[in-house]
């Protein structure tokens, strides 16, 4: 840390370091709020988003029971053909929200046909049948852990370049205009001793001439 070193000890200098010190304190009020605010989201989040895994993992396994029956019973190339032919029946759709002034994804899972399978029956058993009511039962579960996720990485970045900006103002940027503010104000002070000893010097030889 630079104390005193290219700084003028003027009144001007005085009053704008007070100034930017007043300002990089504020600053410093508004990011601890900030960081406050993205603390208590995460932790939402990560809450969140532990109910969210907790719930994919056993009907996950069931859909990879399903799909590893449907391979044994059918062979690979035809279920891959199925896979391959069959049209999408769910949208994803990606809205943004904001956390503070973090910008999140917010993801909604929609069907295009609830009514019947998108594929035919002739090649197909029971297994697959079941994968695919399974994956379109959990694929609004997945989405929803996908969103915490990425939601709580997003957040952790801003809470990260938070906390940077906080050290910078409170270990460097503040105690040096308090440095500066200090070295100004005592530099000042000996300028005022020393002219007020000459202006004593100067009145006791004028009145020692009278």
């Amino acid at each position: 840390m630079s104390f005193g070193q290219n700084v003028a000890a003027t009144k001007i200098e005085l009053f704008k370091y007070k100034k930017s010190s007043q300002i990089a304190t504020m600053v410093q009020q508004i990011l601890d709020d900030k960081r406050k605010v993205l603390l208590k989201n995460i932790e939402e989040m990560i809450q969140e988003a532990s109910k969210a895994r907790g719930g994919i993992w056993d009907p996950l396994q069931d859909i990879y029971k399903s799909v590893n029956e449907a391979y044994l019973a059918l062979g690979t190339n035809t279920v891959d053909s199925v896979a391959e032919s069959t049209p999408p029946v769910m949208e994803v759709d990606v809205h943004v929200r904001r956390v503070v002034d973090v910008k999140i994804p917010a993801l909604t899972v929609t069907e295009k046909d609830t009514k019947s399978m998108p594929y035919g029956f002739a090649d197909t058993n029971s297994s697959i049948d079941r994968a695919a009511k399974q994956i379109k039962e959990l694929m609004p579960k997945i989405c929803k852990a996908a969103e915490y996720e990425n939601s709580i990485f997003s957040l952790a970045k801003a809470l990260e370049k938070t906390q940077k900006l906080l050290n910078a103002l409170e270990n460097v940027i503040i105690p040096q205009y308090k440095d500066n503010i200090r070295f100004i104000l005592s530099t000042l002070e000996e300028r005022e001793r020393e002219e007020f000893a000459k202006l004593k010097k100067v009145k006791e030889k004028m009145e020692s001439g009278k």
